[in-house]
């Protein structure tokens, strides 16, 4: 039995993706319309208006953005599928921003497009401009997920998105793996959009936020009267997330004592409130998260085995910044223009010195810390482009003076070979420092420009440094 009949409209100037979707769709009973490009897409609409459209953007005479702004004009809630082989996340954003109820990369599955489609015509009114809705990711790896921001190109994220994507609407555990700050908890969020549960709730717990003595509270729930202060019967998380999706963050934070009974509970689904006297049924699928190896810590004693079995059903783990470098400037860019939108600044651009330090940096905090310097720099830059004193200020991007991401010793030597003082050949970590500057200010006929970009610093540091030097004596 099929839905009810819907009207959609399919814009491409490839004729025979044209074909593949109207007979996707006509096969399920729609009334499908075709256009090869904008302006006919218009016409027909006028003529007469689908339920749905969903529209290619690279097109000739009106590309897909302006069939989206034209037909939102006049019906603001008409849900807009975008399509496009060619992704970038300036046009992702872009899509997103005029109000797209869906945008997706080519080559894709029948099935995902046609699943899209049931999703918005379920929907009844998309997401107005500015909300944030799922972006899917093609079997090329460009993806983009709104709902929690994920941006990125790479290959190892996308194959780890595609295998989220799949196991989302079973009830197997997954385990998210990764450092602390590559997304582990986006991923989760995406996992619960993607899945059959997404009109339930997504609720999730951090357990090494609290104190044990109310950890168990905050997941099981309690009665009134169980404990000193409990004046009120709680529902737990676990009851909280009936229906949907639970996050159990930083999940080897869980004392042993409490393994055991949460082990239960995957097993039984059902939960034992403090002081219940019956156990309380529930339906969630369970996403746990971690930046430890779980390994480790069960040789240690330190996590139950069988819970650890238990939950590493469909283990996920999330590469770091620094093996992502195709995906930084990109990153970059989007925070940028999300914090600019955010404290209505003029959107700025990064330098090429940005660029190439931020491709070089070791993002040890990975894409938590690059948010947090790129709204830094936002709010405190004056300038038109990002410098990179904007994102790291003189004690993080001076100290060390690290020489070897801007030096190219094949190009020509570095500033590094110095001639020892003192006892031994040996001179302290200031002289070093010192004779160093005056080198590279000596190979760049004292251009502090040039000098600071070999020394890999930021021109206000080095002028600091001078500064520094005449204080003391230790230059003219």
């Amino acid at each position: 039995m099929t839905e009810k009949l819907r009207k959609i409209l399919i814009v491409d100037d490839d004729r025979e993706l044209r074909m593949v979707l109207y007979e996707a769709f006509n096969r399920q009973g729609h009334g499908v319309s075709v256009a090869e490009n904008g302006i006919m897409a218009l016409d027909i609409f006028d003529k007469n208006p689908a339920d749905l459209v969903i529209t290619d953007i690279n097109m000739p005479e009106m590309n897909g953005l302006e069939l989206l702004q034209r037909l939102h004009a006049n019906r603001p809630e008409l849900p807009v599928v975008i399509i496009t082989g060619h992704a970038t996340v300036e046009t992702a954003v872009s899509a997103m921003k005029l109000g797209a109820f869906d945008y997706l990369l080519k080559p894709f599955p029948l099935d995902i497009i046609v699943e899209i489609a049931a999703r918005a015509f379920a929907a009844g009114i998309p997401k107005k401009e500015g909300a944030e809705g799922p972006v899917r990711e093609n079997n090329n790896g460009a993806l983009s997920c709104k709902k929690k921001n994920i941006v990125g190109t790479d290959q190892k994220l996308a194959r780890v998105l595609q295998k989220a994507k799949s196991v989302a609407s079973s009830k197997a555990t997954v385990l998210i793996l990764g450092e602390s700050g590559t997304g582990k908890e986006m991923v989760a969020r995406f996992i619960h959009e993607e899945s059959n549960r997404r009109e339930g709730p997504f609720v999730a717990l951090n357990c090494a936020a609290l104190p044990e003595g109310l950890l168990e509270s905050e997941l099981f729930g309690h009665e009134k009267g169980a404990f000193t202060g409990a004046i009120y019967a709680k529902k737990g998380k676990f009851e909280l997330a009936d229906s949907g999706t639970l996050l159990l963050d930083e999940i080897a934070e869980i004392p042993l004592h409490l393994q055991a009974k949460l082990l239960r509970v995957l097993q039984e689904e059902e939960v034992d409130r403090l002081g219940g006297r019956a156990p309380v049924k529930v339906d969630v699928h369970v996403v746990a998260t971690t930046n430890r190896n779980l390994e480790e810590s069960v040789k240690n004693g330190e996590f139950r085995q069988d819970l650890y079995y238990r939950l590493n059903v469909i283990p996920l783990t999330l590469p770091p910044l620094r093996e992502r470098k195709d995906d930084i400037e990109g990153l970059a860019a989007y925070f940028i223009e999300r914090f600019s939108r955010q404290y209505g600044k003029d959107v700025k651009k990064m330098s090429k010195d940005s660029c190439r330090r931020f491709s070089e940096y070791g993002w040890a905090g990975n894409i938590r810390e690059m948010e947090n310097l790129v709204e830094r720099a936002v709010l405190l830059s004056l300038t038109e482009e990002l410098e990179p004193w904007d994102f790291w200020d003189e004690e993080t991007d001076g100290a060390g003076l690290d020489l070897s991401p801007s030096c190219n010793p094949a190009a020509e030597p570095c500033p590094t070979s110095l001639e020892g003082e003192g006892s031994g050949g040996m001179t302290s970590l200031r002289d070093v420092e010192r004779q160093m500057i005056m080198q590279a200010l000596q190979k760049t006929d004292d251009n502090r420009t040039h000098a600071a970009k070999m020394l890999g610093i930021s021109v206000r540091t080095l002028r600091n440094k001078l500064h520094e030097y005449r204080t003391q004596g230790l230059i003219d």
